[in-house]
């Protein structure tokens, strides 16, 4: 077995692993989502037993959010209701490190077998954008509970690495003269973890929106099929984290627009030639400075900015897909083909 192959191996073997904790976090989601239908069903009581004492007794209806005869909370869940076991979202953690592991080492050892940094065209850039977005949501959950985008981050992680090995797969060969050069390590690689962390905040934009959806009364998101959302911070803490995330990418991706006008003078005499590439990548920084803009500056928060969110990484995808897939350039190399 050659390099080469085992790179491929061991990324379907990550894709295994990642596939087994998207089931683990679905378990956990479940589990959470049963836990509030318990408390919210205990509230229901505890608030309709108090009611009917009081209106025995001839008192005045209390509200349903103050304290009872008993110091309890009326609405609000036991104290001393038990914890729901996390032992599932513990396994996803588990099985993510090794997934993402594992897909590190297939990383490596495709750059062994292709004698250079492996991410100079669309199969390489997808794992290794894919591993960043893993390491992203590994980073964020040590510092706090993030096991509510496992599912998610997970399940498009498997998709895009099964997309890579199905539909941009290349064999691992040299690259041309012009992505000879330093500026592969710094240029590619800084716009690759800018992608990553924009995943990671598109997931959790995407929830943000499902959230307050439901919390707005939603017929379709009130049934009992997404109760799950039930389990997940609400939707001003979503936001909160989905815009520092994508703080950190903007200026990821800032640099990724200089550190390529920089490139491109070196390897073709001009910072800027309106390439489809060079345009679409500043659509990207466009849309994103917009949106860092209206949420800081104009007030634009909740459902406006996750939408906006959204439509900067649908941008980042045709960036990635369909523009070197429809237009021809000088960034055509980054395609299917890059040693053509």
């Amino acid at each position: 077995m050659t390099l080469a192959e085992l790179s491929q191996d061991l990324v379907w073997a990550a894709a295994t692993a990642l596939t087994l904790a998207l089931v683990a976090f679905a378990i956990d989601l479940t589990r959470l989502a049963g836990r509030v239908d318990v408390e919210q069903a205990d509230a229901r009581e505890r608030t309709t037993d108090r009611a009917e004492v009081l209106a025995s007794a001839g008192a005045p209806s209390a509200s349903p959010y103050g304290p009872d005869a008993t110091g309890t909370v009326a609405g609000a869940p036991a104290a001393d209701a038990p914890e729901p076991s996390r032992k599932a979202g513990n396994i996803g953690i588990s099985l993510t490190w090794l997934g993402t592991a594992l897909l590190l080492v297939a990383i490596v050892t495709r750059g062994v077998a292709a004698g250079r940094t492996p991410w100079a065209n669309m199969y390489e850039f997808t794992l290794v954008g894919t591993f960043v977005a893993l390491a992203a949501f590994l980073v964020v959950s040590l510092k706090r509970d993030v096991r509510f985008l496992g599912s998610f981050v997970t399940g498009l992680s498997v998709l895009f690495l099964v997309l890579a090995q199905n539909a941009f797969f290349v064999v691992a060969t040299g690259v041309q003269p012009a992505l000879q050069s330093y500026w592969l390590v710094i240029h590619v690689g800084v716009a690759i973890v800018a992608t990553g962390i924009f995943t990671v905040a598109f997931v959790t934009s995407v929830l943000q929106l499902l959230r307050d959806s439901r919390d707005s009364g939603n017929a379709f998101l009130g049934a009992r099929g997404w109760r799950w959302l039930d389990s997940t911070p609400g939707p001003l803490q979503l936001e909160a984290l989905s815009f520092r995330l994508n703080a950190v990418a903007f200026v990821l991706w800032t640099f990724t627009l200089i550190g390529g006008a920089i490139w491109a003078e070196h390897a073709w005499g001009r910072y800027w030639g309106w390439d489809p590439k060079e345009v679409w990548s500043f659509v990207v920084w466009i849309v994103y400075a917009a949106y860092l803009h209206a949420r800081t500056t104009r007030g634009w928060s909740g459902r406006r900015a996750a939408y906006f969110v959204i439509v900067g990484y649908a941008c980042v995808l045709f960036n990635f897909t369909g523009v070197n897939l429809l237009f021809n350039g000088k960034h055509s190399y980054s395609g299917l083909n890059p040693g053509d």
